[in-house]
């Protein structure tokens, strides 16, 4: 288990800090408060930590090595998630007015695609290899992996869930179009803009 106690603490920050700041999943899960509101949105959600703590799990027990073994395998990982992320970013840019994607019979994400996505996420990348080199203790390894991942999971759910709730809070003052229009687009740029660590910083499989 984990030598100490301040190691914990260290980690629930690095855990709440690293959940909590501006990303491609909070990007998506703000737009999706906005147009589908938190109950249609909580799968998402879940997807999001679910998600998450597979991946961490799996970096722990060795597919972090795999990717470094074969590093053309991540980088077909990376093109693939872009192209879903440009897909993403255009839904979000014509989702309409707020109501018109559920009358339109559009959904948002729900469980499983959120939980892949955190395959293609590169900020989720960042977290999951920094959680398992930087904060898991030798001893117990893999029992203190099984921790590590359960902890975040518990920590990242709540943290994920302010940006939808923040999201369906602005329903309210994005029911004029235009104003709508706008904040789609500026989420479909930001998540856009998420691609350049994707695609042009060196990945740590290389």
């Amino acid at each position: 288990m984990f030598a100490s106690v301040d190691l914990l603490a260290a980690f629930i920050l690095f855990a709440f800090v690293s959940s909590i700041t501006p990303g491609p999943n909070n990007t998506m899960l703000l737009a999706s408060g906005v147009n589908f509101g938190v109950r249609r949105t909580i799968p998402h959600a879940m997807g999001v930590s679910i998600g998450f703590m597979a991946m961490v799990l799996a970096v722990g027990l060795g597919l972090g090595e795999v990717f470094k073994s074969w590093p053309p395998l991540y980088t077909v990982l990376r093109y693939a998630g872009a192209a879903y992320l440009l897909y993403l970013a255009w839904k979000i840019a014509n989702a309409g007015p707020v109501g018109a994607a559920a009358s339109k019979g559009s959904n948002p994400l729900g469980f499983w695609a959120a939980a892949a996505f955190q395959w293609v996420n590169p900020k989720a990348w960042v977290m999951a290899v920094g959680a398992i080199t930087t904060y898991t203790p030798a001893q117990g390894y893999v029992t203190n992996v099984v921790v590590i991942a359960a902890l975040f999971a518990l920590v990242n759910l709540p943290s994920v869930g302010i940006w939808v709730m923040f999201g369906s809070a602005l329903r309210s003052v994005l029911q004029n179009p235009r104003w709508l229009m706008l904040f789609n687009v500026l989420m479909a740029l930001l998540l856009v803009i998420s691609l350049y660590p994707l695609l042009f910083v060196e990945s740590a499989f290389h």
